[in-house]
């Protein structure tokens, strides 16, 4: 018997898989992809904002290693609305030397948590592997799989993304709410230097961000009405640079798209509750937000960080790892600081994706306190690193378990 299976091999899946398997715990990872598919360039276009917290983590579960050189520090966040005069500027150095975060792109994310994971022998990969059911018995989870012998855990882990079939087999339900917008994705090359800064700018359609990248490079987010987003992707190479220019400005100098678009529809997704007998949910199974903030996966590293924690000191005390009590403490653990975050996200994008002269006003007023009062600003930047919030799990402040 596994201590724990978790059903999903993707970032959040991975990465649960770390701290539990170094800490001793059996652990199976079931996986319907073929992983070394993910790794190629055109299966995900997207590059992932690595928070300083979540770079702690990575640090301390001994995977950052192995993504060190592909990563891109981001040192400022310029934030702008529109075409207003009125900026906040996030400064590399004013709360710690260390960067916001760091740009890596999924890819190679996805192959470092591969190489960690391949070197812990307490971890077993199942891959290009199909789960038939999950039932749950006294004590135990039993895995049905498609094509091979049930797998049996004390606990079950969901990291089966935002249309995860453990949930909705579970019969947890959902809140949700659709944004009416694409994100289009897509690297850049640019003649000028970023300097590591991250730029995002409120347009009326959504926001469009500039997310540093290795060598001279960005990686866009696009959001869009969904006919506008459609329309653009069609357009010829000229044309798709044209339009990016004008969105852009001059501030990177002449740019181009390289690479493939890549579009996703943007919407929220809250599970009712993140546990049930013995499961837990985590990542995209249990939350997806609007990528305003950039937060999303982080939210989900915070869950992985969590559920560690409590799982490795059960464990440790002779409990059932998979018992009400741990459950009930992940719940609590974890559903304050996302339903923060979502209702953030969701109230920023509504305030910023639209052109109401009063509204635009009052947001460009928030703007420019918020650049002028150095304790609220700080709490912002704080924020965006990741450190914010009550009780950070040990892994985001880099302490092993």
């Amino acid at each position: 018997m596994y201590d724990v299976a978790i059903i999903g091999g993707g970032l959040a899946g991975l990465s649960m898989a770390l701290p539990l398997g170094q800490a001793g715990l059996k652990v199976a990872v079931i996986d319907r992809e073929n992983p070394a598919d993910a790794l190629e360039a055109d299966y995900d276009g997207r590059a992932i904002a690595v928070a300083h917290a979540s770079w702690c983590f990575f640090n301390a579960v001994g995977a950052w290693e192995y993504m060190e050189d592909h990563a891109q520090p981001m040192k400022d966040i310029l934030i702008t609305d529109g075409a207003s005069p009125v900026f906040l500027e996030f400064e590399h150095g004013a709360v710690s030397d260390d960067p916001f975060g760091y740009m890596v792109e999924m890819r190679h994310l996805r192959g470092a948590l591969a190489q960690a994971v391949a070197r812990c022998d307490a971890i077993t990969l199942h891959t290009e592997t199909l789960v038939d059911r999950v039932e749950m018995e006294t004590g135990k989870a039993i895995v049905h799989l498609a094509a091979d012998a049930p797998l049996e855990a004390r606990l079950a882990i969901g990291a089966d993304g935002r249309r995860s079939p453990l949930r909705e087999a579970a019969g947890i339900g959902t809140i949700n709410a659709d944004y009416d917008q694409l994100a289009i994705v897509t690297t850049i090359e640019h003649e000028l230097d970023h300097n590591g800064t991250a730029y995002e700018h409120f347009l009326p359609s959504g926001p469009f961000a500039m997310l540093p990248l290795q060598n001279n490079r960005s990686c866009i987010v696009w959001a869009e009405k969904p006919a506008t987003a459609k329309a653009l992707l069609s357009l010829d190479e000229a044309g798709f640079d044209a339009e990016l220019e004008k969105r852009m400005g001059d501030v990177l100098g002449k740019t181009h798209a390289v690479g493939p678009h890549f579009s996703y529809p943007l919407s929220l997704q809250i599970a009712r509750t993140f546990i049930s007998e013995r499961l837990a949910l985590i990542g995209d199974a249990a939350h997806g937000i609007h990528p305003i903030a950039g937060q999303g996966i982080n939210l989900g590293w915070r869950d992985v960080a969590a559920l560690a924690e409590l799982i490795v000191d059960a464990h440790r005390l002779g409990l059932d790892i998979g018992g009400d009590r741990v459950l009930q403490d992940y719940e609590h653990w974890r559903k304050h600081d996302t339903m923060l975050m979502a209702g953030a996200t969701h109230v920023l994008d509504r305030l910023f994706s639209n052109d109401i002269t009063p509204v635009r006003l009052a947001r460009d007023l928030g703007l420019a306190a918020v650049q002028r009062l150095r304790p609220v600003k700080n709490f912002f930047m704080n924020q965006a690193r990741g450190a914010g919030g009550r009780n950070l799990p040990k892994l985001l402040k880099g302490e092993s378990l």
